[in-house]
This record gives C-alpha cells, sequence and structure tokens, in this order.
C-alpha cells in the first residue's frame, strides 16, 4: 500500500514537471500581463507628466469609460464588426468545408491552398487590401474603369465602403480557419447515416438539414468561439488599413485602447480600456463554452 502511494507521489511530481514550462510561460506572458494591466487600470497615470505621480482612483477609470461617447461607439462598431465577420466567415467556412470534404482528384492540394490566407500574417494581408483599394492605383479601381479612365472611387474614404472593406479583409483572411474546424466536424459524422437516408428517399438538403448541421453544431460553437474572440480583439487590419478612418467609422475598441495608451499618453484609462475588452471577450467565451457543454451532455443523454 505504502508503495503505491510512493509511486502516485512521483507520478504526480512527474507530470508537474512536465507541465511545469507551460505553466511558467502561461504565467509570465498571459496572467501577469492581464493582472499588471488591471493594476494600471486603477490608477491616474500619465506618460510625460512624471510630477502628477501615480496616484491610486480605484474603478474612476471604469466610471469614465462607461460616460465616454467615443468608447461607445468604439464598442459599437467593434459589436458590428464581430457580427458581421463572425456571420460570414462561419457561412463560407462551412461552404469551403462541405467542398473540400468530398472525394475528388487534387483534393489534399485545394485543402493546402485554402490554407494560404490563413497563414500569410495579418500586416501583409492587410497591406494587400489597401493596396486593392488604393484610390489612386488600386485593383479595384483598375477593373471597374481601366487604364486610361480618370475616374476613380475613393474606397476607404466612405464610412460604409471602409468598414465593409474591413469585414472582407477579415472574411478572405480567416474563413479557411472556421472551414477547417467545421471539416474535423464533418469527418465524424458516420457515412451510415448518409446511406440510411438515402435509403429513405431523403433528398440532398434533407440530409444536411436533418443530419449534418444537427451534428456539425459542436463544431460550428467551437469556430463560433474562436472567430468570436479573434473578431473582439481586431486591431492590426485596422491599424494598418484605415487608422479608425474616415471619421470614427473604423474606430473599434482596441484601437481606441492603443491611441489612448500610446499616442495620449494615458496609461490608467487605456489600460481600462484593454481590461474591460478583456473581461468581454472572456464572458462571451464562457457563455459559448457553457453552451457547447450543454450540447454535448445532452447527445451523451441515452
Amino acid at each position: 500500500m505504502r508503495a503505491h502511494s510512493v509511486l502516485r507521489h512521483r507520478e504526480g511530481l512527474a507530470a508537474w514537471l512536465m507541465v511545469a514550462p507551460a505553466l511558467l510561460v502561461t504565467v509570465v506572458f498571459a496572467l501577469y500581463p492581464v493582472a499588471d494591466s488591471l493594476w494600471l487600470s486603477l490608477h491616474h497615470i500619465f506618460v510625460g507628466i512624471p510630477h502628477l505621480g501615480s496616484p491610486f482612483v480605484g474603478a474612476e477609470n471604469y466610471q469614465v469609460l462607461l460616460h465616454d461617447p467615443v468608447a461607445r461607439h468604439a464598442l459599437v462598431v467593434t459589436l458590428a464588426f464581430v457580427i458581421f465577420s463572425t456571420l460570414l466567415e462561419l457561412a463560407c467556412g462551412l461552404i469551403i468545408a462541405l467542398v473540400i470534404h468530398e472525394r475528388f482528384r487534387g483534393r489534399g492540394l485545394v485543402r493546402a491552398a485554402i490554407l494560404i490566407p490563413w497563414a500569410i500574417p495579418t500586416v501583409v494581408a492587410s497591406q494587400l487590401w489597401r493596396y486593392i483599394f488604393n484610390d489612386q492605383y488600386g485593383v479595384a479601381n483598375l477593373l471597374l474603369f481601366g487604364e486610361r479612365v480618370t475616374a476613380y472611387i475613393p474606397w476607404l474614404a466612405y464610412p460604409g465602403l471602409a468598414f465593409g472593406i474591413i469585414v472582407l479583409a477579415d472574411v478572405w483572411k480567416t474563413s479557411c480557419f472556421a472551414a477547417l474546424l467545421i471539416l474535423a466536424g464533418l469527418q465524424i459524422i458516420p457515412d451510415d447515416l448518409y446511406d440510411a437516408a438515402r435509403v429513405d428517399g431523403a433528398t440532398l438538403w434533407q440530409r444536411f438539414r436533418h443530419i449534418t448541421l444537427p451534428l456539425l453544431k459542436p463544431a460550428l460553437l467551437l469556430a463560433l468561439l474562436f472567430r468570436t474572440m479573434d473578431a473582439f480583439r481586431v486591431f492590426d487590419l485596422v491599424f494598418v488599413m484605415t487608422q479608425g478612418g474616415p471619421g470614427d467609422a473604423t474606430q473599434v475598441l482596441q484601437f481606441y485602447g492603443y491611441q489612448t495608451l500610446f499616442t495620449e499618453g494615458r496609461i490608467g484609462y487605456g489600460s481600462a480600456i484593454s481590461v474591460a475588452v478583456f473581461l468581454m471577450i472572456m464572458a462571451l467565451s464562457l457563455t459559448y463554452l457553457r453552451a457547447i457543454g450543454s450540447h454535448l451532455l445532452e447527445r451523451s443523454r441515452p
């Protein structure tokens, strides 16, 4: 009995030693920055004005944030971006996954090619889309008006167009990631279900509606979780393509926090914006995870 207890103790110690490097990296590069941002958000800190010090103000920065009209507008823009980009990415990802799930010649090459946009760094992709919609030499105006026509459309100068282009660039880049997650869900659906449905005379749409979609719900929720989290913290697309303009049409919360921190030097208030974004993402994540867990629990019941 004692030998068994010693063996279990050694196994537990070995397990902790194996996960220790990952835990250390998580604490240093994830938990510590969050805790430090939370601490900074409770102070008034201004870069370039050292004589003011860093007085503790408690939740004052968060109270100011709740009544900040620029922050409210940035939240509306962020939520609109999350809704439109996530829904389009799920729809495009579902279509892509259904196509590459079928058996055809060259399927492996097609699957690899589809992942290319996701592999391109976001800054590079942003510069690519900025070039496409440049009002002077962009490809979009070239295709519409040709080389000799002097007319052109200043795509990124119109609020609605600029917002739509940001959404389009994000959908182009990350739909393949959603497709990869949905494809994993498609591959675990037994073929016997489709064969039985064909024998019963079910059409393609009926098989998709009554077999594919219900069994794909966990994969769709997982894709929705990852894409919502990523879309909520969008920054680099806005930073490279529009700088939040024209006006505040593409001013998202993350970019507003960046401007507050590094342009205005308001460390405390900028940290409060970052913490608020983190808390909203965490709340959404917990909601999605609970929905995924509830669905898996229902499926496991006899």
